[in-house]
């Protein structure tokens, strides 16, 4: 299917009823793509070209988890919101199954071209790490790669280690050696990611036979797959209406979903195809706003958060800002621990874009949330998503922290001017989802070296 050739005036008629395999529908035009996506490799970091399998029956079951849905949800004090529901996978729950998918996709064109053996590696604050495992697991399941070839060691927080799921990876003696999760306690989630560099540092100074160690965050991993996006609004969506202004609303760390939606706008636009121009609503939380604070200063130093008082019942209050949460339980509050990023270097392209395009940003709690909670199950109900009867079963929170969210910038007039909202859904899964992996499955470590040390042990291959 060739969506530059859609016809326009047919689009707001065609919309599925059922799930949509959204990079197998798209495939020929994220080939295509690919060229823009390549970066040079600057040091004796390892990554594998952009170029993707031929598509043949075992690369459509592969790629076949990776679907997506629109639902129209209502109008909110007129405006109308639709759920772009990019969590079906029911493995991992999260939009993380695009970019996985497409990562290990690359990972098999390369091993296929070259005979080379991969270990991906990914410091994560769960949801990468299980949809990349998730991703190696079909790869294995469809018999693209064998075990050998392509593995997957991921290192996350112990905050997180409630999100970590079981799956034949680990139930397998001979996949949990070859996988193994590693386990950083540390009250600092971002110190994944230089206990990471560490580990890629010592990997490439002494590796593990011949395989080669693929660090898998670079951005454009993630813009890559995530320009499925735009072409799956602008033929399903409102994205060919070039006369609507849609606002999309995503809980961000570092936006790389919503910059990827842009790639696919911009190659749209290079293909001649008549697009709508994006307009966004970035919605954080109090621990990592500052995405949010960018937007609004043009630098992260802060100068646009507002002081909290705290009222005579304990709750924390301020009437500064409509940008920040009205109240809050704790000014320093972690509400989804997958939000983890510091000084995203995303920050500055996210703010020319809103700053040109339209949009805002805001900032949600814990206790707004819960206000909201049972508003989100409401507009959820016709839609698959549901949302737990006790939010204290709720494990992931990014969509009702974007819902919350946009329901309070729709409320606080920071959307004026936009003819609808899409939200993404990113991710929202709970307890009751999957059966964790058991804590003496998880290899728990203290750095870098352990986790050499243990990869080189007898007891893995």
């Amino acid at each position: 299917m060739d969506v530059m050739k859609t016809d326009a005036a047919a689009l707001t008629t065609q919309r599925p009823l059922t799930p949509i395999s959204v990079i197998e529908r798209y495939y020929d035009l994220i080939v295509s793509s690919a060229p823009c996506f390549e970066v040079s490799i600057r040091d004796d970091a390892f990554e594998p070209s952009m170029k993707l399998p031929e598509m043949e029956p075992r690369m459509q079951a592969f790629l076949s988890v990776a679907t997506a849905q629109f639902f129209e949800m209502g109008r909110y004090r007129g405006m109308p919101l639709r759920l772009f529901d990019l969590r079906q996978n029911a493995n991992t729950q999260t939009t993380k199954t695009f970019a996985s998918t497409l990562i290990v996709a690359r990972a098999i064109r390369h091993i296929q071209d070259t005979g080379d053996s991969i270990v991906l590696f990914s410091p994560s604050s769960g949801n990468k790490a299980i949809a990349l495992r998730d991703a190696v697991l079909r790869a294995l399941k469809n018999k693209l790669v064998h075990p050998e070839q392509l593995r997957i060691v991921t290192l996350t927080p112990a905050l997180t280690t409630e999100k970590l799921r079981r799956s034949e990876l680990y139930d397998d003696p001979r996949l949990r050696a070859l996988n193994p999760v590693f386990v950083l306690d540390t009250e600092s989630p971002e110190a994944v990611k230089v206990v990471g560099q560490q580990f890629k540092d010592l990997f490439n100074r002494r590796p593990l036979g011949d395989s080669k160690l693929w660090h898998s965050l670079r951005l454009e991993n993630y813009r890559f797959s995530d320009q499925a996006r735009a072409f799956f609004d602008f033929e399903y969506g409102d994205a060919w209406d070039t006369d609507r202004k849609t606002v999309h609303v995503h809980a961000v760390s570092s936006a790389y979903g919503l910059l990827g939606y842009c790639s696919g706008v911009d190659v749209m636009k290079r293909h001649g195809t008549q697009v709508s121009t994006p307009s966004f609503l970035l919605v954080q939380h109090l621990a990592t706003s500052d995405m949010v604070l960018h937007l609004l200063d043009g630098n992260f130093e802060g100068a646009s958060a507002p002081r909290y008082k705290q009222g005579a019942d304990g709750l924390w209050v301020q009437s500064e800002s409509a940008h920040f949460p009205a109240t809050t339980w704790s000014p320093d509050e972690v509400l989804e621990h997958t939000f983890y990023t510091h000084l995203p270097p995303t920050a500055v392209e996210m703010t020319a874009r809103v700053r040109a395009n339209g949009g805002s940003g805001i900032v949600v709690s814990l206790h707004e949330c819960m206000q909201r909670y049972s508003e989100c199950a409401q507009f959820l109900a016709n839609t698959p998503v549901s949302l737990p009867a006790d939010p204290r079963d709720l494990k992931e929170w990014s969509l009702v922290m974007a819902m919350t969210g946009c329901l309070n910038a729709i409320d606080r007039q920071l959307l004026e001017g936009m003819d609808g909202c899409t939200i993404h859904a990113s991710g929202t899964y709970c307890g009751g989802d999957f059966e964790g992996i058991p804590t003496e499955g998880l290899s728990f470590i203290d750095g870098a070296e352990e986790m050499m040390e243990i990869l080189r042990s007898p007891c893995n291959p």
